[in-house]
């Protein structure tokens, strides 16, 4: 009798993008057959270049608003622009990538009786009136503003995958990401983390916006990954959704006054107006993920801005 072995065959899409890249790495290292899928939008192939020679990865220029066939064990759907810049740049295409490529992807796993976890994301509470924001938050979101193609996009991805789930008996997991930082962001992607980076390099003034006293919560990408990861492992009935985020709150002025610092930068600070539905407040309650999952991060705001920093001192 033969003995095969095979290799777990993973989908991960928007997999050549900042945290795709970094989930493919991971799973490489399980020793899995992963298939990156990727329209190349935001995602950037120098991103999984150093994973081409690994006879476990394949990569797929592929835009999930339209149908894919392979034969995967899992799914993870990474794919959608996920800063301000990017996704208002085409907010019809965004919400399309949230919404009908959810459809996809789910009646994918639907076919070949993958699991899937979808990459949710905190813009699903909105500008909240709760603080932390636990997963039971329903939100406080605005449905016509500049930010509802991808806020909205999410929120209703979400709710295909329950239906899914509750109609078709899909295995899910939802994350709901908060921010997140590390190598391999989009230098331009107009998010706090890199523009301050990328500020303070070039020696030009931080800019922030409003009074600088509005908070967010900073993931470093590999523990990020790590909960991903542990939420995908979990037990069936264990769906989710699960905020995955870093607990401890930072002001705008305190992360510019750490970038400055630590990039030994000159730059002083400029302020400009706060942008229409930006929140005054993000940061997650994980109580859920540290209960349900044993999870939580590991890597202080400081640690994980030196490595943010060194990475992208090769863009000044």
């Amino acid at each position: 009798m033969n003995n095969y072995h095979f290799n777990k065959r993973v989908l991960v899409t928007g997999g050549a993008g900042f945290l795709g890249s970094h989930l493919c790495e991971a799973l490489l290292r399980r020793d899995y057959d992963v298939v990156c899928v990727d329209n190349f939008f935001t995602g950037r192939r120098g991103n999984v270049a150093h994973l081409l020679e690994n006879p476990h990865f394949e990569i797929l220029r592929h835009d999930i608003t339209f149908p894919l066939f392979v034969e995967v064990d899992e799914i993870f759907n990474l794919a959608c622009p996920a800063s301000p810049i990017h996704y208002q740049q085409d907010p019809v295409q965004t919400t399309k990538t949230s919404v009908i490529g959810a459809i996809n992807m789910l009646g994918l796993a639907k076919r070949v009786g993958a699991k899937i976890l979808q990459a949710s994301t905190s813009e699903v509470y909105g500008d909240p009136d709760i603080h932390p924001q636990p997963e039971s938050y329903w939100g406080r979101v605005n449905p016509v503003g500049t930010r509802s193609c991808y806020d909205e996009g999410k929120r209703c991805a979400e709710t295909l995958f329950f239906d899914y789930n509750r109609q078709n008996h899909v295995k899910i997991k939802v994350a709901r990401i908060f921010n997140t930082y590390g190598p391999r962001m989009h230098p331009n992607d107009g998010r706090v983390v890199s523009n301050f980076i990328m500020q303070a390099l070039s020696g030009e003034p931080l800019t922030i916006y409003g009074s600088g006293n509005q908070t967010r919560s900073f993931c470093y990408v590999d523990d990020l990954i790590n909960g991903i990861l542990k939420l995908m492992d979990s037990p069936d009935e264990i769906t989710g959704p699960v905020n995955l985020g870093n607990s401890g709150e930072f002001t705008m002025l305190e992360l510019a006054e750490a970038v400055v610092r630590l990039t030994g930068s000159k730059s002083e600070l400029v302020f400009k107006p706060l942008p229409a539905d930006d929140p005054k407040q993000r940061q997650p309650d994980i109580t859920q993920a540290k209960a349900a999952l044993g999870w939580e991060p590991d890597v202080p705001l400081e640690e994980g801005l030196k490595k943010t920093i060194q990475y992208f001192k090769q863009y000044v």
